[in-house]
């Protein structure tokens, strides 16, 4: 998810008691900011949203009438009032029997969030509801068939806050359970949520020599889309050769949202979508830092509370941050910082590097100052890369998470950060071109 730990925890159960068609749904235009959202008293003025949840409940759930339903959903499918879906579902199921809830699905992290990286909370029933949960993280696309067929579900319901990287794993969570749907006709209803890092697409393309579970098609790093609208694209573009045909697609649109509105601009609360993304600046900085990932000698944060924001090791001094701040990056300046991660990488280890300090977010480039940090950091004798010791064709996790061997060739080679991001160009503007028939919301 906020990619792969070097260690998988314990698996955990949730249980604590026993095709072709496409629509968009509310479309709106941009309006002007509120007053500060409820659970932040003296905040800045932000742009009032409603999400695709908050235009189901308003519409009575009307446009799941009748239906056997399979939700997707994790703790960050809610409301405006911290409601979670399955809640509303499951009362609104019981008040009137408008709808039956089948089952529910569990991605990385868990229904309900209990989960760290690279784990799930396992199956078994939701205490709160009595509904059954299907453990469904890293689920191929024959298991959610089979899922799908257990749980007896006719349209599939899927609300999960992404941050727009293409290393997120929710976003091929949508892809898998997608082409399964397809297979088996299913209708599915995506309700769509704001991109916190935006509707820019940054970044490289995925070869398909190096898709894994962390990239699974060929999209860019930062993709620039909601996950309607990614999910239009994947309709579009993938469904129709991986599936056979595509879904029935329906997607509740956001309105008031428009792209050039981040993370913390609107009024939609922001609920982690996993444990290692606390905040709308951990999402606005991870599809650049989340690739220190693959680094072996340097800590992406984990372990201290700003995840992806923080990153260090042991080896690294302040001349990293001196050549990074004398870089005049755009938007982003860089602090001194010395941290001590509790767990994962360097756990209570000291550590040195940088914190990323985004200062403008409208021409902060996430992925050209992930690849000046890479660039310099590279110049320390402790630099390493990571390497995976069971994938000897392809042993360095870098290169899956940037699509191909070029990021990391380039930057072993000496490559400036223009040259190495000159080198995307093309693929990248090839991509905006292509998304383009599927996008929802004005760019």
């Amino acid at each position: 998810m906020d990619g792969v730990p070097e260690r998988l925890s314990r698996r955990r159960v949730i249980a604590l008691g026993g095709g072709a068609a496409v629509s968009a749904v509310a479309c709106g235009a941009g309006v002007e900011p509120v007053g500060p959202a409820p659970d932040e008293p003296g905040s800045r003025p932000r742009f009032p949203v409603r999400t695709g949840l908050n235009l189901l409940v308003e519409g009575g759930f009307a446009a799941l009438a009748g239906e056997r339903i399979g939700v997707i959903s994790n703790p960050t499918g809610v409301d405006g009032r911290y409601s979670h879906l399955v809640d509303l579902l499951h009362a609104h199921a019981r008040d009137t029997g408008g709808l039956t809830i089948g089952g529910v699905f569990g991605p990385e992290h868990g229904f309900r969030g209990s989960a760290q990286a690279g784990d799930s909370e396992g199956s078994g029933l939701d205490a709160r509801t009595g509904l059954t949960v299907y453990d469904a993280y890293n689920a191929s696309q024959a298991t959610w068939e089979t899922l799908y067929a257990r749980a007896d579900v006719r349209t599939v319901v899927f609300d999960i806050q992404d941050v727009g990287s293409r290393f997120y794993t929710y976003i091929w969570t949508l892809y898998d359970s997608m082409v399964a749907a397809a297979r088996r006709g299913l209708r599915y209803v995506v309700l769509d949520r704001p991109n916190p890092t935006g509707g820019k697409a940054y970044g490289p393309m995925m070869t398909t020599r190096f898709t894994t579970a962390v990239g699974k098609k060929e999209i860019v790093q930062q993709h620039g889309m909601t996950i309607g609208e990614l999910a239009r694209f994947y309709n579009g573009e993938f469904l129709p050769t991986d599936a056979g045909r595509p879904v029935e697609l329906e997607v509740i649109e956001c309105r008031g949202w428009e792209p050039n509105m981040m993370g913390g601009d609107t009024d939609v609360p922001w609920v982690m979508p996993s444990p290692n993304m606390p905040t709308p600046d951990s999402a606005r900085v991870y599809p650049g830092t989340g690739m220190f990932e693959g680094v072996a000698s340097l800590s992406e944060g984990r372990g201290t509370t700003r995840p992806f924001e923080l990153i260090g090791g042991p080896g690294f001094d302040y001349q990293w941050s001196d050549r990074l701040n004398a870089a005049n990056l755009p938007g982003v300046s860089f602090r001194e910082a010395y941290f001590t991660p509790t767990f994962n990488k360097f756990a209570n280890t000291l550590c040195a590097g940088v914190e990323v300090k985004v200062t403008h977010p409208q021409v902060f480039d996430p992925i050209r100052t992930a690849v000046a940090m890479l660039v310099e950091a590279r110049k320390f004798p402790a630099f390493v890369w990571r390497t995976d010791s069971w994938d000897t064709a392809r042993p360095y996790w870098i290169d899956k998470l940037s699509g191909s061997e070029r990021l990391r060739t380039m930057i072993d080679a000496g490559a400036s950060t223009d040259e190495i991001v000159g080198a995307w160009h093309d693929e990248l503007a090839a991509f905006d071109v292509q998304r383009r028939p599927y996008l929802l919301y004005r760019r």
